[in-house]
């Protein structure tokens, strides 16, 4: 079901988008910390679920007419196969049907495949922050700025 589209996240998918999170990030979010973000009026997600396995999904959270990507994870399994694509087309398209105008998010400067991803999507560099993202080996990597105004 690697094709599946994306469909909207709720509190209780938390468990799944934590276990997936885990899998990418040095410093994962917890079931809880999820839960309260898909509760969340100004938050939501958007999945690929294959089965009862979330694959893939991005998160954000929505002010006024701005929006912040909070985080977008792709399973290894599914990577390379267009699940990152579906899923940030579907997410710009609700947040553009929601009157969002800008989307920001932040890329750790050396995940190539995410900024190729993301510049497809016409987002531009706008900044850096630096030693932003603590990586698994103890290090601290930069965060790049991106822009997109939908």
């Amino acid at each position: 079901m690697q094709d599946a589209a994306p469909r909207l996240l709720r509190p209780a998918d938390a468990a799944g988008c934590a276990d997936l999170h885990a899998t990418s990030f040095a410093h994962p979010w917890s079931s809880s910390d999820f839960e309260a973000l898909l509760a969340d009026s100004a938050c939501f997600g958007d999945g690929i679920v294959d089965g009862a396995k979330i694959t893939g999904f991005i998160l954000s959270r929505r002010a006024a007419d701005e929006a912040e990507v909070l985080t977008v994870v792709v399973a290894s399994s599914a990577r390379r196969r267009g699940c990152g694509r579906r899923l940030l087309a579907a997410h710009l398209a609700r947040l553009a049907a929601l009157g969002v105008a800008k989307v920001f998010l932040e890329v750790e400067e050396g995940n190539a495949a995410a900024l190729a991803l993301y510049r497809r999507y016409g987002f531009s560099v706008e900044g850096r922050r630096k030693n932003y993202y603590a990586k698994s080996d103890g290090g601290r990597g930069d965060a790049l700025i991106m822009r997109r105004i939908l």
